[in-house]
């Protein structure tokens, strides 16, 4: 304890990730650090935040989801809570925690302020949903959920299957439409007003409109289904169309590491046991290639050099004291 207050002293953040007042029970809550340290900017990261009756109950990503709705924005109308296929609001909370902490230490450097920030995994997953959030907020009701298809609504802008996989298309645009409708065969439906609003389809902001949005789709779909997905991919991508053939995450992880497709600041660690790929921290800096970092320590193996971190000669002798 002696050696973690020394450290506490001399600290510009403090990150407890504790149901709260667990901290406070320890001697390492807001009020005693910051005795110690006043500009220390301290985080508590929660499930449900440090208020509220929520805040004292035991919190993991899929209860999150469920809690805060997300779970309901995924899949068609009548299929069950659906949630997000990885751990999304885990990585959101440390996200939000760090960005929070880079503004405090800011607004420390300007005016010597140090900071107590309440971060929860509820906070992030509603800052991930702002938009949906905001809109069921304002309006006080749920949007139709959009399975596979894009925000947008366009008859264009969905997941289709194809003769050997599937394949994502963004063709928002009158004229993203016009140039998949190309690709596909079908450019009659251009001029179909049972279908499309044609009028629309002739201006060039704005999305497109379905007049008959299930036959549409029917035909738009069974025309992706005579094309090969990657073929379709690259020929979409020479007109202007957004679309990405739809890969396993072994498949993508493969492609991007090889480098080539998209900024991929990959690194291989060594471990004594093999060696794994680093994927960065979300930035290509200075447009360097990335330096290895280095690999995660074996348990215990900076036990003694933490434990002696920091301790002045008053450090040490309050340890000594404290024996």
């Amino acid at each position: 304890m002696a050696a973690l207050l020394a450290l506490v002293r001399e600290a510009d953040v403090f990150i407890e990730n504790h149901r709260p007042g667990v901290a406070a029970l320890l001697g390492l809550g807001y009020d005693a650090v910051r005795a110690l340290n006043p500009g220390v900017v301290y985080a508590s990261i929660s499930g449900y935040g440090q208020e509220g009756e929520w805040g004292p109950r035991g919190a993991y990503d899929h209860v999150v989801q469920t809690f805060t709705g997300m779970m309901s924005l995924q899949g068609e109308e009548g299929d069950p809570p659906i949630k997000v296929g990885f751990p999304v609001i885990d990585a959101a909370a440390g996200m939000a925690a760090a960005q929070a902490v880079l503004a405090a230490l800011l607004r420390r450097a300007r005016s010597g302020e140090g900071a107590y920030l309440d971060v929860s995994m509820v906070q992030a997953a509603v800052h991930l949903m702002r938009s949906p959030a905001v809109q069921a907020a304002f309006e006080q009701r749920d949007r139709p959920r959009p399975g596979n298809r894009g925000f947008s609504g366009s008859p264009g802008a969905a997941t289709f299957r194809c003769a050997d996989g599937w394949i994502a298309t963004a063709a928002n645009t009158p004229a993203q439409f016009a140039m998949l409708c190309r690709a596909l065969g079908i450019e009659d439906v251009l001029h179909d007003a049972a279908l499309v609003d044609v009028a629309a389809l002739a201006g060039s902001a704005g999305f497109v409109v379905a007049r008959d949005a299930a036959a549409l789709h029917a035909r738009v779909a069974a025309a992706f289904e005579r094309q090969h997905a990657a073929a379709l991919e690259t020929s979409l991508a020479a007109l202007g169309v957004p679309a990405a053939r739809v890969r396993s995450l072994a498949e993508f992880m493969g492609e991007w590491a090889a480098g080539g497709l998209a900024s991929a600041p990959v690194t291989e660690v060594v471990y004594p046991g093999g060696a794994v790929l680093d994927i960065g921290t979300g930035a290509k800096w200075d447009r360097r290639a990335p330096q290895p970092p280095a690999r995660a320590p074996r348990l215990g193996e900076h036990t003694a050099a933490v434990a002696g971190a920091g301790l002045t000669s008053a450090g040490s002798a309050a340890a000594g004291a404290a024996r």
